[in-house]
């Protein structure tokens, strides 16, 4: 059956309810904390196990927080069976600070995401069915470069979630099939500000100069992609009472994956990407497709 393989982070997440945003060298009474499972790579394959077999290569320490990872992922029905435990390592966390609007800010520490071995690339237990593969930019370049490098060896399409933004290498951008971005992402890479969907279409026309597709996000505004088969379009963000915003980038991303592991158009896959997205901003579940 059809699987999308990911590679990526896992982040023990601690969540902060507070007030707003503490100004330097303040400090603000939050009103709750917990924890939550995390990590672009880890968020991502959930959603795509959602949608249908998903299998994830990554790195946990062997401490608490690491068995708190592969318990999540086994439970979001993530095949684990290629997730190093590393030892002196810790286990990647981030800390979120959510603001009453929903809205959120994050400082990620890497951890053993920084140390993951790509040697199981090169083994075929891991690509076994595999349609898909999925990346971002919490991990090593090096491990995303090689993770494509056997992908395109194996004739199967790499996606992209370029996040947090950074300078992408010549190689490594050659490889890349679909690219997803949000706003901000968009325009570090280049292009000019995106406030809208029309604006947002823009900067993916603008980006796939250099890539083969392009979706860029732009929030509660909606999304716009391009691509040599569906040229540009855009769909409109649902309407939903914002529970938390925290996430939804990841659902969409990994939503859209599964879509395309099991053929789905780009405006297809986007259009269930949205979809899973708004569940989740609203405070439930994305739905399965």
């Amino acid at each position: 059956m059809a699987t999308v393989l990911v590679t990526g982070s896992l982040h023990h997440d601690i969540m902060v309810d507070a007030p707003g945003l503490p100004r330097r060298d303040e400090t603000l009474a939050g009103t709750r904390w917990f924890a939550k499972f995390g990590g672009k790579g880890g968020n991502q394959a959930m959603a795509a196990a959602q949608a249908g077999p998903c299998r994830m290569l990554g790195a946990v320490g062997d401490d608490g927080f690491g068995a708190y990872m592969r318990n999540g992922l086994r439970a979001g029905g993530v095949q684990d069976g290629f997730i190093q435990v590393i030892a002196d390592v810790e286990t990647g966390i981030s800390v979120a600070i959510t603001e009453p609007t929903g809205d959120y800010a994050a400082i990620i520490v890497s951890g053993a995401n920084l140390a993951i071995d790509p040697a199981p690339l090169g083994e075929d237990a891991l690509w076994k069915g595999v349609t898909v593969l999925l990346l971002q930019n919490e991990v090593a370049e090096a491990l995303n470069l090689a993770a494509a490098q056997e992908a395109r060896r194996r004739s199967i399409p790499v996606v992209l979630n370029a996040a947090p933004a950074r300078v992408l290498g010549v190689e490594l951008a050659a490889l890349i099939d679909v690219l997803v971005v949000n706003a901000v992402e968009a325009e570090m890479m280049g292009s000019a500000p995106v406030i809208d969907p029309e604006t947002a279409a823009a900067a993916a026309e603008t980006l796939a100069a250099q890539f083969s597709a392009v979706v860029v996000t732009a929030g509660g505004a909606g999304l716009a992609a391009w691509s040599a088969l569906d040229k540009a379009f855009c769909i409109p963000a649902t309407k939903v009472v914002v529970q938390s915003t925290h996430g939804a980038g990841d659902v969409f991303t990994g939503t859209l994956a599964a879509a395309l592991a099991r053929g789905a158009t780009l405006q297809d896959a986007c259009a269930k990407g949205s979809a899973a997205a708004a569940v989740h901003v609203s405070g439930g579940v994305a739905a399965s497709m």
